[in-house]
């Protein structure tokens, strides 16, 4: 989608003339205007992605391609959007991706656990903490280790999810070191646009 008509043809015939002979780049659509939920269900039918020359996204097609995966790059100079195409057609396109924190707990205890292994007993100090979450174990200023919560018991029963301010107790996937005073740091990661 671009700002105006005459944008449309220079940036369609340098992007068909990209690529090598096992990619090419196949225009599905060009048009005029923000980027509406009917791109974004085009995009959903033809697994592409939308690019916006000068425009922007209404909310929900910015809503409904967050859900679906669907990528939508934004850009003002058509050198910069050329060029991009260019690479993610010889794969040289990584994406970039964040690690965003979704809580921290301490060590408070710890119990030995069947076959040898061991559970902590935490104190949730913010955020929250998930069964299946990344996590990584710090002591001091080192990371001694970085895996995923394999247990997560509030009292006797299973829970999914702990919130912050409450206590439970962890078992982390092939980690039997824990120290008192050793802090849990729960995390995702996430694609960034």
């Amino acid at each position: 989608k671009t700002d105006v008509q005459g944008s449309i043809e220079p940036i369609r015939s340098s992007l068909e003339r990209l690529g090598t002979d096992e990619v090419q780049v196949r225009i599905i659509h060009s048009g005029t205007g923000n980027i509406t939920e009917s791109d974004v269900m085009l995009a959903i039918a033809s697994k592409g992605l939308i690019i916006g020359f000068g425009v922007g996204t209404e909310e929900g097609a910015r809503r409904l391609a967050s859900i679906e995966g669907i990528d939508i790059r934004h850009y003002n100079v058509i050198y910069n959007l050329i060029d991009d195409v260019d690479k993610a057609l010889k794969g040289l396109l990584e994406p970039e991706y964040a690690e965003v924190i979704e809580g921290r707990a301490e060590v408070r205890a710890v119990f030995p656990a069947a076959k040898g292994t061991q559970v902590a007993g935490v104190y949730v100090n913010e955020g929250k903490v998930t069964r299946n979450a990344s996590v990584r174990v710090r002591r001091g200023k080192e990371v001694v280790c970085e895996s995923t919560v394999s247990s997560l018991r509030r009292f006797k029963d299973d829970v999914r999810e702990v919130a912050a301010g409450y206590e439970c107790g962890i078992g982390i996937k092939d980690f039997n070191d824990f120290k008192v005073g050793d802090i849990l740091e729960f995390f995702r990661i996430e694609k960034g646009a």
